[in-house]
């Protein structure tokens, strides 16, 4: 941890996950120290990563898409209420639990920001352009990686990819988006007003916040509070025999698709 200058990063982790209560954030239930390690005790989530099941369907319906973004909505909705910033959503990092609901986990980027913050840090294919160009940012961030999710979510790939992630950067920056003939009107305009590179012009960042994506019609027919209550049914539910079965975790080389970038990646978007 010292040695990776990963001190800010871990104790924000702690601290947040410590402070926070809410259906679809993993648990902390207990965290240690001994002479040689750090220790972090989270609430097992027997259903995987999305990432797993994103990769095995290809892409997800409409109806689970829908699902799965409600909560995620939720879920900023609560941290940003608090002056929490997420800045690493990505299907890596959201666990489906035995009822078939998200638990977002892994808040290793996480940071109370009151108004702006300029650490480099996230994933290349979710990063928002403000980061990139190290223009200073807010919240905003967070919705753009929602835009970026939901476009992974319904079409199984992420929005902008590169052979590197300065290809992955350049393409970002540009925000031109295409979609495959299957993605609903409805879908394509809410993504399209998230991936807006102006903040000035993102949803969740203009005057009615979160109304604005929470109101959009092609969430009108989802009920928030039977959401929040996990009252709805689940549109997946993933095989677990019981409460620690590990087997939806696979055992698989991970691919460097995806490089989490922090302060030691600087030189990267310098060079951008």
């Amino acid at each position: 941890v010292v040695k990776m200058k990963q001190i800010e990063h871990t104790l924000c982790e702690k601290h947040i996950l410590s402070a926070v209560s809410f259906p679809f954030i993993v648990n902390l239930n207990y965290s240690f120290k001994d002479n040689s390690y750090l220790y972090m005790v989270l609430e097992f989530v027997c259903g995987g990563e999305m990432f797993s099941h994103l990769r095995q369907s290809g892409r997800f319906t409409e109806e689970q898409t829908k699902f799965y973004a409600g909560q995620i909505v939720l879920v900023l909705e609560y941290l940003h209420n608090i002056d929490v910033v997420y800045r690493d959503l990505k299907p890596e990092n959201l666990l489906i639990d035995r009822d078939g609901y998200l638990k977002v986990t892994d808040f290793g980027f996480a940071k109370i920001v009151k108004s702006r913050t300029y650490t480099l840090c996230g994933t290349p294919e979710y990063l928002a352009p403000e980061i990139i160009q190290n223009k200073g940012y807010n919240r905003a961030v967070d919705w753009w990686a929602f835009g970026v999710l939901l476009y992974e979510m319904i079409s199984g790939y992420p929005p902008f990819f590169g052979d590197n992630p300065i290809q992955t950067y350049e393409k970002i920056v540009a925000g031109k988006v295409r979609f495959s003939p299957h993605v609903a009107l409805d879908l394509k305009e809410l993504i399209k007003h998230l991936l807006q590179v102006d903040v000035t012009n993102r949803y969740g960042n203009l005057k009615n916040g979160v109304q604005d994506i929470k109101g959009h019609k092609w969430f009108n027919d989802v009920d928030w509070l039977s959401l929040y209550d996990k009252r709805i049914q689940a549109t997946f539910l993933p095989a677990c025999k019981d409460d620690s079965d590990p087997g939806n975790f696979d055992d698989y080389d991970e691919e460097p698709l995806r490089i989490a970038v922090n302060e030691k990646h600087a030189l990267e978007f310098a060079e951008f």
